[in-house]
């Protein structure tokens, strides 16, 4: 009866191993099995990243404008983001915030300055430039007398075609000239206009930012602050300005673009090792066309949300 029962314990035991459940991996074990077949060639993925496959490549440009359409129509009413969501009221917010951190005293709005500014941005539509001094020679201060403004310190910052307040501060902030401007302590008045019309052809958003101390009896002198000319610079200069004038949503498609053009041009790097048909056909050289494909598409991002200037 011993020997019995022993076989049968001995048997139970075993259909008990037979029917126990493999465990699981760890999560974070999967996630790197994932993001391994997801982004990098081996050849569990036959060489080829689910990333820029054919559903992979779609899934990317898909995401990448419905983001954009998404974030444009919230915050702009647009689903093309055309309308800019530049006002006065958070330049002048944005302008006191970074002051305060400098320890220059707040700006106030002066209607008069705000009346020379969209004077200003006026004139450059009517006479078709984009600097501070016409090319007939008016100088900004000239719409500082017309509103009837008498100064002891002035300044002027330009910008043109930024689709938010934050890229065209940002912008300011980095340039040492436009940062002189807005930090200065002389200055307690400010005037703003943020003006659309058309140069060149083009449909443009003027923004205007005139700094001022009005004159008093101490005052002897007056002086006259400049931004720098808007010259071209060098072309690292002008990258830099235009990814400053975008929407965070450009911004993270272009980065999302840029990623899945890094992943295609590894993948072409290990094309000897695709399967035999894929190497007999035009696939062979699939990253290289998706690395050109999604760094044009990267560039007419850059084109279309980053044209801001200062």
């Amino acid at each position: 009866m011993r020997k019995k029962d022993h076989v049968m314990t001995k048997q139970k035991t075993r259909t008990a191993a037979k029917t126990k459940k493999p465990l699981k991996p760890p999560l974070h074990h999967t996630v790197k099995r994932r993001a391994k077949l997801l982004l990098v060639p081996h050849r569990h993925n036959q060489y080829q990243p689910h990333l820029v496959r054919g559903a992979g490549i779609a899934v990317v440009v898909l995401l990448v404008f419905a983001v954009q359409a998404f974030y444009n129509f919230s915050n702009s009413g647009s689903v093309l983001g055309d309308a800019s969501s530049v006002t006065a009221e958070a330049l002048l917010a944005q302008t006191n915030e970074v002051r305060a951190r400098d320890g220059a005293p707040a700006l106030k709005i002066n209607a008069a300055l705000s009346r020379a500014a969209t004077l200003k941005a006026n004139d450059m539509f009517a006479n078709q430039y984009w600097a501070h001094t016409s090319p007939s020679g008016v100088t900004p201060w000239q719409w500082f007398k017309k509103v009837g403004y008498t100064y002891n310190y002035a300044g002027e910052n330009l910008a043109k075609n930024f689709t938010t307040t934050e890229g065209v501060m940002m912008a300011w902030m980095n340039s040492s000239e436009h940062r002189q401007n807005i930090l200065d302590k002389d200055y307690s008045d400010v005037g703003f206009a943020v003006v659309p019309g058309v140069i060149d052809n083009t449909q443009t958003k003027l923004v205007v930012a005139l700094y001022a101390a009005p004159t008093t009896q101490a005052a002897i002198a007056s002086t006259a602050v400049l931004a720098a000319e808007n010259t071209p610079g060098g072309p690292l200069s002008q990258l830099g300005t235009h990814l400053q004038s975008m929407s965070p949503a450009a911004l993270g498609s272009i980065i999302l673009l840029l990623l899945t053009a890094l992943v295609a041009a590894t993948a072409h790097m290990y094309r000897k090792k695709l399967p035999r048909p894929l190497l007999q056909s035009w696939y062979r050289h699939h990253g290289l066309y998706k690395a050109i494909g999604m760094v044009s598409l990267a560039i007419l991002f850059i084109g279309l949300y980053g044209g801001g200037q200062i």
